[in-house]
């Protein structure tokens, strides 16, 4: 062995060893690599709004590139104000100031969220793909509760009171994802009263992570932190509602009896990345306070989203892919477990397999069901159904009546992405 290779052996981190790029990013990668060689290929791996991010917000960041100083590690107070204001005017739960926590990216909170609380992490599956790997990393038992495609994949009161009631004191982490990635499915309100019992009744601590909120394709989102306000930390940011991924701004809002936890988290941030972007930081208070645009702008946002969704889910529903329309965000779950019999023919044994296949095959880049903790067996893909411009849509929606001829007009690559999914399984 050389030298070098015993150094990157040995000292590797065990709970880093075996892990990979995230998966959503390396299928990005993958796919931009492809279409440099000159292929064609569909994009639906990656789950990155196609919306601008709206010019007031832009206009925000303008007027305070010039902003260079450290802001306090928990975040720029006026920010911090404007995001709990937010929540008391959409769910009527006010999170103090002092317990609400700015990051570069809600992703970057969640992880030291789980450094700093030493607890189980239950997580319902399929789940976003790095709430797991995150865990590893830390060195915390993970604890996956399979939900049921007949449930629309989500998690049931029934299923959280059967892991807890075993060890009813022992301290655990559950995240919740709605509306959902990868499902693009969301809770009503009676489930979330019923989920919110339970975790009551074990004194679970709920992150609910509500990055897709604002996206509920009819503009009507709940939030389990009206039903269990004491024991849920919201986690928001600007990446899908505002199209401001690369931004990289995200926020958790904890209730005052985890301000400890708060406290925590921010002497961990304070060792790790200091502070968020002071610009960035800034041009988000507006994207927070109430203004005519921002409303307009998500509401043309989410007609298109409910449209297309509705478009895509048709096409593989016609073709025997089962699936249901999605409730928010950008996402399809179908499964093909109707073609397990060709698959098997044809060597495709598992949903990354035929992830695999239909990229090479039909040039569609989507995500397996196991990259998102379902088992490999199950034929789920994740479609990520957001392959247009959006500009040219959003503007456009602003005089057009957003339907079918709409999604055609404005959407078609999306489209022909999915009929090239039908087509290749219906090859097979």
């Amino acid at each position: 062995m050389a030298t070098d290779d015993f150094y990157h052996e040995v000292h590797l981190n065990l709970n880093v060893r075996g892990l990979k790029h995230s998966a959503t990013l390396r299928i990005n990668e993958y796919s931009n690599q492809l279409i440099s060689e000159g292929k064609k290929v569909y994009k639906l791996g990656l789950g990155q709004s196609p919306f601008p991010v709206p010019d007031i917000v832009v206009q925000g960041l303008i007027n305070n590139a010039r902003e260079k100083d450290y802001l306090p590690v928990k975040g720029l107070p006026a920010l911090r104000e404007a995001i709990s204001s937010f929540y008391y005017r959409h769910w009527g739960k006010k999170y103090l100031v002092e317990n609400i926590v700015i990051g570069p990216g809600s992703k970057e909170l969640l992880f030291l969220l789980q450094l700093c609380y030493y607890g189980e992490l239950i997580i319902p599956t399929p789940s976003w793909v790095s709430y797991a790997p995150q865990a590893k990393i830390i060195g915390r038992n993970i604890h996956w509760i399979a939900t049921k495609k007949e449930n629309f994949w989500r998690l049931t009161p029934a299923e959280l009171d059967k892991i807890c009631r075993h060890d009813p004191k022992k301290p655990r982490l559950l995240i919740l994802n709605y509306p959902s990635n990868p499902t693009g499915y969301t809770y009503k309100n009676e489930e979330l009263i019923e989920l919110a019992a339970v975790a009551r009744k074990y004194k679970v601590v709920l992150v609910s992570d509500e990055i897709y909120g604002m996206l509920d394709h009819k503009g009507d989102h709940h939030s389990i932190c009206t039903h269990y306000p004491e024991g849920t930390i919201i986690s928001g940011g600007l990446s899908k509602w505002c199209g401001a991924g690369g931004w990289r701004l995200g926020a958790l809002a904890f209730p005052k009896s985890l301000s400890w936890l708060a406290d925590a988290l921010s002497v961990a941030a304070s060792e790790t990345f200091t502070s968020t972007s002071a610009p960035i930081q800034y041009a988000a208070v507006t994207a927070f306070e109430p203004h005519p645009e921002m409303d307009f702008y998500l509401e043309r946002a989410r007609k298109i989203l409910l449209h297309l969704g509705q478009y895509c889910n048709r096409i593989l529903n016609e073709a025997g892919i089962n699936n249901a329309a999605p409730h928010g965000g950008f996402y399809l779950f179908p499964d093909f477990s109707n073609f397990r019999n060709k698959f098997l023919q044809h060597d495709i044994f598992d949903s990354e397999t035929m992830c695999d296949k239909l990229l090479e095959s039909a040039g569609v880049a989507t995500l397996p069901g196991s990259e998102f903790g379902c088992p490999p067996s199950v034929y789920t893909l994740r479609i990520s159904y957001v392959n247009f411009d959006g500009r040219k849509a959003i503007d456009a929606a602003v005089t057009e009546t957003v339907d079918d001829l709409f999604i055609e007009k404005y959407c078609p690559d999306t489209l022909v992405a999915m009929k090239e999914i039908v087509k290749w399984v219906s090859a097979l």
